[in-house]
């Protein structure tokens, strides 16, 4: 496996990247271009773009955010409705499993900011149903939040005629460098879609799209109808409204280091309140009991790392961490079973050995290779660097 030389992501990663001729990959490079960006111009278009959106007469929001109550959506709030004062409908997909520190997040936001929020739960019912045929599908339990709060916030904003909905970054190029900052790149279907819905959409988790996948036996009774809160506006509902969607990293790039120190401090933002078992971080993915632990879980499954190589990497490029301590972080942490995972089963009504079977249909194997005994090895950050010291 080949390594970033700068932060520690691997070559195959969730978010696709490319790694240069000096070793460093995508994700850094584009990182870097923050520090080329003329910000002070970027701010000037934004301004000119809320102005050219803001609702003049009143008769409607002047802008939809998607918010989960974590350190992103304070940082959102705070520039919509703090500094340049906007009219904010927030909408919050709530998926049943939300912590008691995300709840008390989502309240402090709605204390702290004017603004009117919008908080949906599908069925409790289809909501298992939904977790336990994402891990069945792909590998996610989570699948229905990533269709939920990319889905919801525009359907909410084309039934109410608001022109414009934003998000805090693209994660994609933020992460992974898929595009660069000089392409100020805009929330499309596609985008929602291929990328955040890893390429399925809700038909797919009808009885007939499971049909036609080839999956009759993973049928739920999951119909059309149970799906009304995750079906993208048309094509012809967008153009008739004008609905554009943004990222506010294109604007005032993102250091999630300095957004979470000014939310702490402005608003009362509140970290977890104990560890987690996947990352040494307090501060991201608070809202879901399920994130950090048997979701972040299959990501490593899949791919080989987890959670502490995405905050290693963004504390190494916000220069709050060396590298050689990202490895560290890592090796502590990518590897540990989260301890949510009998809650999970005991949610779906899974026995463990169906998880572990279902989980390993999705190894990638230029990851994952199973010994003659059964157990499943791969090659590490710490073993490319061996090698590297070895001259091999």
């Amino acid at each position: 496996m080949t390594y970033c030389t700068r932060c520690v992501y691997p070559i195959i990663a969730a978010t696709p990247l490319t790694i240069n001729d000096q070793g460093v990959c995508s994700g850094c490079l584009t990182y870097d271009e923050q520090q080329k960006v003329n910000w002070d111009r970027r701010k000037r278009m934004f301004e000119d773009l809320i102005d050219q959106y803001r609702c003049k007469d009143g008769s409607t929001y002047d802008c939809v955010i998607g918010v989960s109550g974590g350190k992103d959506s304070f940082w959102q709030a705070h520039l919509f409705t703090k500094v340049y004062g906007l009219k904010v409908l927030f909408v919050c997909y709530a998926e049943n499993n939300h912590t008691a520190v995300g709840l008390r997040n989502i309240q402090r936001m709605k204390e702290c900011f004017k603004g009117d929020f919008l908080h949906f739960t599908p069925e409790v019912d289809v909501l298992k149903k939904l977790n336990r045929l994402g891990m069945s599908v792909m590998g996610d339990p989570n699948w229905h939040t990533h269709i939920g709060i990319m889905t919801l916030p525009i359907l909410v904003a084309a039934k109410f005629g608001v022109k414009l909905f934003n998000y805090g970054e693209h994660g994609f190029m933020n992460l992974g460098g898929m595009h660069s900052y000089n392409d100020l790149v805009e929330f499309t279907r596609k985008y929602r879609t291929e990328h955040m819905c890893r390429g399925y959409d809700w038909f797919d988790f009808t009885d007939d799209g499971l049909a036609k996948m080839g999956h009759p036996e993973w049928k739920e009774g999951l119909t059309a109808q149970d799906f009304l809160w995750a079906k993208y506006p048309t094509d012809e509902e967008i153009e008739r409204i004008g609905l554009r969607g943004i990222f506010i990293s294109n604007y005032f790039g993102w250091r999630q280091s300095e957004h979470l120190k000014k939310m702490v401090e402005l608003y009362g933002f509140e970290l977890y309140d104990q560890p987690f078992d996947r990352t040494w971080r307090r501060d991201s993915n608070l809202n879901d009991i399920h994130d950090n632990g048997i979701h972040d879980y299959m990501k490593f499954v899949k791919f080989g790392y987890g959670r502490a190589t995405d905050h290693a990497c963004r504390d190494i490029r916000d220069g709050v961490i060396p590298r050689a301590d990202g490895i560290e972080l890592v090796r502590e942490y990518d590897h540990v079973i989260p301890s949510d995972i009998p809650r999970w089963l005991e949610y779906t009504g899974w026995k463990r050995s169906q998880l572990d079977r279902e989980a390993d249909r999705f190894r990638d194997p230029r990851v994952w290779t199973r010994t003659a005994e059964g157990h499943w090895l791969k090659d590490t950050i710490w073993d490319a660097e061996a090698r590297k010291r070895a001259g091999k």
